[in-house]
């Protein structure tokens, strides 16, 4: 799961994430939609796929991305269940009683 959230750490990957959401892409369409380096861009999907979050597959002379949604949902299902059975605690100030509003004692 760390692997998942360091990879999403970084702008440059979480757009990259954005631009499969749509449909898949080779490694020069991503990086044509950036201003940075191609072997920068190569370096960002490996992360990627190391954290299983992009799967590729070589398609001829170009290597095609996808996104695998299954991996982030895990990761995301996986961090939420660290606060099953916690509770959303109201953090406001709560007033103090003064004098007349104290409950059972006499006035």
């Amino acid at each position: 799961m760390s692997n998942v959230f360091k990879a999403l750490s970084d702008p440059t990957r979480r757009r990259i994430l954005q631009l499969l959401r749509d449909r898949d892409l080779t490694a020069g369409e991503i990086a044509g939609q950036f201003v940075i380096s191609r072997p920068a861009i190569t370096k960002h999907l490996e992360l990627l796929r190391q954290a299983e979050l992009v799967t590729s597959e070589k398609r001829g002379q170009f290597v095609v991305y996808s996104i695998n949604l299954s991996a982030l949902q895990a990761a995301l299902g996986g961090f939420l269940a660290y606060f099953d059975g916690v509770q959303a605690r109201d953090t406001r100030p709560q007033a103090q009683p003064t004098g007349d509003d104290r409950v059972g004692e006499p006035l």
